[in-house]
C-alpha cells in the first residue's frame, strides 16, 4: 500500500502558533499511516534545508540549494522524528534542476519530497522539470520510485465494441451510407422481407462504412472545444519557455511572452467559436444533448474519484481484493432483499381473459419509428432507429 501526502506549510512571516498547527497536524497524518504501508509526502514547506547535511546526514543528502533556515530545519527534525528522508537532496543535479522557487532574483528550494528511509533505496531519481509550470514561481519536482508488488489475476472486462452510428449526423457521411447500403442489398430501394439477412447486411454496412469503436470509456474533457490551432500554439508556448530558462536572454524572454499573449487570443477565440456554434444549436435535438453533455462533465469534474473500486465492511475497515469486495456486496444485498415489511394481503386469483390479437402491420411499425427520436441507444439487433 503506498500513501500520498500532500501539504501546504504556513509562510515564513506567518504566526509561530500557525506553523506548529501545520506541523501538528502533518504528524498526526503520518502516525495514522500504518508502519507497514509506504508513505511519501509532497508538499510546500515554505523553508530551505540547506546544502549542509552535518549532522543529518541519516534524513537528507547534500545536494539542497543555498543556506537552510528555521522553517527547513522544521523539515529536517519531522523527517528524524518520522525516520524518513528528504528525497531531493540525494541527488546530484544541476541547481536549475534542483531550484523548485524562481521569483524575480530569488532562486531557491522549498517544494520537497519525503518518504521512508526504508524506501529510498527504491527510489532511482528525483528532479525539477525544466519548462513545465505548476505555478507562476513553482516548478514541477518529479520522482520516480519502482514499486515491487504482487501481482493479483484480475478478471478480464469484456470489451463492447460499437459501431459509430453517431457519424450519419453528417449530411455526407449518411448520404455515403445510403449508397453503399443500396450497393449491399443488391439496389433494391424497397427492403426484402427476410428481416434477419437484411439487418445483418445494415450491420456490416455500417461497420466498414462508419467504423467501430475501441470500446473503452471515452471521458468527457473541458477541451471540448480544442483544436489544431490551440494545440500548435501551446506547444510553441513551451518550447519558448523551456528555452528561456535555459538562456535567460531578452529576446527569448520577449518570445515567450508573445507566444503566452497568442495563446491567450488563440484560447479565447476558439472557446467563442464553439460556444456560438453551440447557442445555433441549442434549439435542436442534437445541441440540447450537447448540453446535458457538458452538465454530466461538470459534475463529474467536481468529484476527486471517478470510480471506486474498494469497499468498508461492517467494522468500517476497507476492503480492497475483489473477493472481499465482492463478498461484501453480497452479504450487503442478502441483508437489504431479505427484510421483511408490512404489506397489503395480495390477490389469490385473477381472472385470465383470452382474445385475439391481430399481428403487427408494417404501417404500425412505420408510425412507431417516426415517433422514436433519434441519437438514442440501439436495442438487441445494434441498428438504430435513424436506419
Amino acid at each position: 500500500m503506498l500513501n500520498v501526502v500532500s501539504g501546504y506549510a504556513p509562510q515564513v512571516g506567518c504566526e509561530l502558533e500557525e506553523k506548529e498547527r501545520f506541523w501538528s497536524e502533518l504528524d498526526e497524518v503520518r502516525e495514522s499511516i500504518p508502519t507497514g504501508e509506504r508513505v511519501v509526502i509532497g508538499a510546500d514547506f515554505n523553508g530551505h534545508v540547506g546544502e549542509e547535511n552535518t549532522g543529518d546526514e541519516e534524513v537528507m543528502g547534500k545536494f539542497g540549494v543555498n543556506e537552510s533556515n528555521l522553517e527547513g530545519q522544521m523539515v529536517v527534525d519531522l523527517a528524524k522524528r518520522m525516520d524518513m528522508a528528504v528525497v531531493n537532496t540525494y541527488f546530484q543535479k544541476r541547481e536549475e534542476h534542483r531550484v523548485t522557487y524562481k521569483s524575480g532574483g530569488r532562486r531557491t528550494q522549498i517544494d520537497y519530497i519525503l518518504c521512508r528511509r526504508g524506501n529510498l533505496k527504491e527510489i532511482s531519481d528525483c528532479k525539477v522539470v525544466v519548462g513545465e509550470s505548476v505555478a507562476r514561481q513553482h516548478r514541477m519536482v518529479v520522482c520516480r520510485m519502482t514499486l515491487l508488488v504482487c501481482k493479483t489475476k484480475r478478471s478480464k472486462i469484456e470489451i463492447e465494441k460499437k459501431t459509430k452510428w453517431w457519424k450519419l449526423k453528417k449530411e455526407e457521411c449518411c448520404e455515403e451510407f445510403r449508397q453503399k447500403l443500396r450497393q449491399a442489398l443488391g439496389g433494391q430501394v424497397v427492403l426484402p422481407d427476410d428481416w434477419e439477412a437484411t439487418a445483418e447486411v445494415i450491420r456490416e454496412t455500417g461497420r466498414k462504412g462508419l467504423g467501430v469503436s475501441s470500446g473503452r470509456r471515452k471521458e468527457d474533457k473541458e477541451t471540448w472545444w480544442w483544436n489544431e490551432e490551440v494545440q500548435d500554439s501551446i506547444q510553441r508556448k513551451r518550447l519558448a519557455k523551456k528555452k528561456w530558462e535555459m538562456d535567460r536572454t531578452e529576446e527569448n524572454r520577449q518570445e515567450y511572452k508573445e507566444l503566452q499573449r497568442r495563446v491567450k487570443r488563440e484560447v479565447s477565440k476558439a472557446k467563442q467559436k464553439a460556444y456560438d456554434e453551440l447557442y445555433t444549436r441549442l434549439d435542436t435535438r442534437e445541441g440540447e444533448k450537447d448540453l446535458y453533455r457538458l452538465a454530466r462533465q461538470r459534475d463529474r469534474d467536481g468529484k476527486d474519484v471517478q470510480q471506486v473500486r474498494v469497499i468498508k465492511d461492517r467494522d468500517g475497515r476497507v476492503l480492497t481484493s475483489e473477493e472481499s469486495v465482492q463478498r461484501r456486496w453480497k452479504e450487503y444485498f442478502e441483508e437489504l432483499m431479505n427484510e421483511e415489511n408490512e404489506r397489503e394481503k395480495r390477490v389469490e386469483r385473477v381472472n385470465s381473459v383470452e382474445q385475439n390479437v391481430d399481428k403487427i402491420r408494417k404501417d404500425e411499425v412505420r408510425k412507431a419509428l417516426k415517433r422514436m427520436k433519434s441519437g438514442k441507444a440501439v436495442g438487441p439487433d445494434d441498428i438504430p432507429v435513424e436506419v
